[in-house]
């Protein structure tokens, strides 16, 4: 069953084109359009309720690709929590003073984003939680350090210290700022059920981010542009750099082999092809409020 419904100010205009708008086109009048048109909206943070399903699920699939963890379980087990996470939702304002003959193709049920949180140690019978522990031990062992995957592995069989998987995933046309209000929620729901005795008292967190990096240095075609850096990193979602600066320990692996629609291949004739990769940030449950206002003053500047 969903949680009741709860609203949380966060109120962020962004550009709501999609990956499809970065490609050059010609409108109806014959005009070349390259993208990048900036529509204003006003976005809030709710509880994820049951016809948030398939949202929050194309979120994860984006996220996990093609990794065996059962999503739709994982969905309803995100969907079933409700005493922590956020889904990020267009304003009831903008669904009420939009003009209907231009949103008739929208959803108002439409997820942008989905922010909340995994318990890998409770409930380790639950399929979806089984393979997510499963992944992290098999990709630590693979790409991880000897400490770190010392540390993952320690964590997994040590049921008195929870390790979290927070889930920080939204389409990348979505304004980074959104980021803020969402995990100071988050953290502070998983305050709020620690004090009533809840399985969310965690020792680490762990935070699976998306990256893309430019192997080598490509001169743009475009005058005027400089070179692409070599080894350039792209976070889809900038905030995690500061928590990756912030992180004890991580690992990285490229999924280049999998169906990645995001930031990759070529938008516009100067772009360059960007390699995606996923990197694993595990961070001391101590650091997480901390990290979260290193963020939000970033963003302020």
């Amino acid at each position: 069953m969903s949680a009741p419904l709860k609203k949380r100010s966060v109120e962020m205009k962004g550009n709501s084109s999609d990956d499809s708008d970065n490609y050059s086109s010609e409108n109806e009048e014959g005009e070349e359009y390259t993208g990048q048109e900036e529509i204003q909206v006003d976005f809030e943070g709710r509880s994820p309720i049951d016809s948030d399903f398939h949202g929050i699920k194309q979120l994860l699939q984006q996220l996990f690709l093609k990794a065996h963890v059962n999503l739709s379980e994982l969905t309803e087990l995100l969907i079933s929590q409700n005493t922590v996470g956020s889904v990020v939702k267009q304003s009831d304002t903008d669904e009420i003073d939009g003009d209907a003959d231009d949103d008739e193709d929208d959803d108002p049920n439409d997820v942008f984003g989905v922010t909340s949180i995994v318990n890998l140690t409770d409930k380790q019978s639950v399929e979806c939680v089984s393979q997510l522990r499963t992944l992290l031990s098999e990709l630590c062992a693979e790409h991880g350090t000897e400490r770190c995957n010392t540390l993952v592995q320690s964590l997994l069989k040590d049921d008195t210290k929870p390790l979290g998987l927070i889930i920080n995933e939204r389409f990348v046309n979505i304004p980074p700022q959104i980021a803020v209000p969402l995990l100071q929620s988050l953290s502070k729901e998983i305050r709020k059920a620690c004090e009533k005795k809840l399985p969310f008292d965690f020792a680490y967190y762990a935070f699976i981010c998306k990256l893309h990096k430019v192997d080598g240095k490509v001169q743009s075609k475009k005058k005027g542009k400089n070179t692409v850096p070599e080894d350039q990193v792209i976070w889809s979602n900038p905030e995690e750099e500061i928590i990756d600066q912030e992180a004890d320990f991580r690992f990285e692996f490229c999924v280049k082999n999998e169906s990645d629609s995001g930031l990759g291949g070529h938008w516009l004739e100067e772009d360059v092809a960007m390699t995606p990769y996923r990197r694993v940030l595990l961070l001391s449950a101590d650091k997480l409020e901390p990290t979260i206002n290193r963020i939000q003053e970033s963003l302020a500047q």
